[in-house]
């Protein structure tokens, strides 16, 4: 059980994400932060990292790898594709 509520959650992640974004920019990609629900982080992928064939691989090894070691290792990150609806409320 992870323990934080989504809300403390929210500038760890943040702080995470900024950290790993480079390596996205350095391949023009970008992802958006769409939401933290029950330690489940939300991301879109954007730009050349949408359909990306390594995207899966990035976000597992890479975003969710960091997120683990700097937080908690129980949390788990999910790509939202680009064009898909996504509301948090009805997770």
């Amino acid at each position: 059980m992870i323990p934080f509520s989504d809300e403390e959650l929210l500038k760890p992640v943040q702080i995470t994400l900024n950290k790993v974004r480079p390596m996205l920019q350095n391949d023009g990609g970008d992802m958006e932060l769409l939401g933290i629900k029950n330690g489940k982080i939300y991301v879109r992928l954007v730009g050349h990292c949408h359909g990306c064939a390594a995207s899966g691989t990035t976000l597992k090894y890479g975003i969710e790898r960091q997120l683990r070691i700097d937080i908690h290792p129980e949390l788990e990150i999910i790509n939202i594709p680009l064009g898909e609806d996504f509301d948090i409320d009805k997770l």
